[in-house]
């Protein structure tokens, strides 16, 4: 249980620590940030008596992102080397069967893959300036164990075959959205592609899911690189039958010949 909460608390840390660098990456002065980050920032101060605060404040935080990018570069990072297809591992790598102990290090490599994982889907699609949450990955795993047992016993289980894979996508991709762990802009929202609610969302999401289960299915047993490339396109052509699916009132059986159908169908 200690063990647990002090899992929980560098993880949550971890994703506070994110966010103060985004505000001071996105505050620089040359032009490579967002100024507007910087107003919103420090809005509540009163006003500064000279000139020029703005510059001040925004070369200190260049300064600063400097060094941390500095410190950074000595300290050791549990990151793939390289993110694509093959980062994306099966679904019972990340819940197998075993004890406590392995639970947690799948749960570990769980949430960091679908953080590098969400990074790259976000640069494929032109997203920027969004915030993941590990921590809310980590709770997208804990829920999955809890609330659908059923659907992970049957991946392990004698003559398990597409529909089960299908079935515990359909899950993931559920309880990721029900828990969010990407945070977008308000330029974002008011994209065309966020229009209808949860749109943004399963732009995101449904990749990391799809490319989950075709490493599950695993045809020759070793992943593509270019598989994510793959999962964010059919994702996409199938993106109004997904939000369509995910917005029934059980989302899960709408959801699980849609997923049947991409990974029969997709190498």
């Amino acid at each position: 249980m200690l063990r647990q909460i002090s899992e929980d608390v560098r993880v949550n840390l971890k994703d506070r620590l994110r966010e103060v660098r985004d505000v001071i990456r996105q505050s620089r002065h040359d032009g490579t940030g967002d100024a507007s980050v910087l107003r919103e920032a420090t809005s509540h101060l009163p006003p500064f008596p000279g000139k020029g605060i703005e510059g001040l404040l925004s070369h200190a935080a260049s300064a600063v992102d400097e060094a941390l990018s500095i410190a950074e570069s000595f300290v050791p990072h549990e990151r793939p080397i390289k993110v694509d297809g093959t980062t994306a591992k099966g679904l019972g790598t990340y819940f197998p069967v075993g004890n406590e102990d392995r639970q947690l290090s799948a749960e570990r490599l769980f949430r960091r893959d679908m953080y590098y994982l969400t990074k790259a889907v976000l640069a494929g699609l032109n997203i920027d300036n969004a915030r993941i949450h590990e921590a809310d990955f980590a709770a997208v795993h804990a829920t999955m164990r809890k609330r659908h047992g059923d659907l992970l016993a049957a991946l392990t289980a004698p003559g398990a075959g597409l529909q089960a894979i299908a079935a515990t996508c359909s899950a993931l991709l559920v309880e990721c959205l029900n828990q969010r762990p990407v945070r977008f802009t308000e330029t974002a929202l008011e994209t065309p592609a966020a229009v209808g609610g949860r749109a943004l969302d399963i732009s995101c999401l449904a990749p990391l899911v799809l490319a989950c289960g075709l490493a599950t299915t695993g045809r020759d047993g070793s992943p593509e690189p270019d598989m994510l490339e793959i999962a964010i396109l059919a994702a996409d052509i199938r993106h109004d039958r997904i939000a369509q699916a995910c917005a029934k009132a059980s989302p899960i059986d709408e959801l699980t010949p849609v997923f049947a159908t991409l990974l029969a169908h997709l190498p």
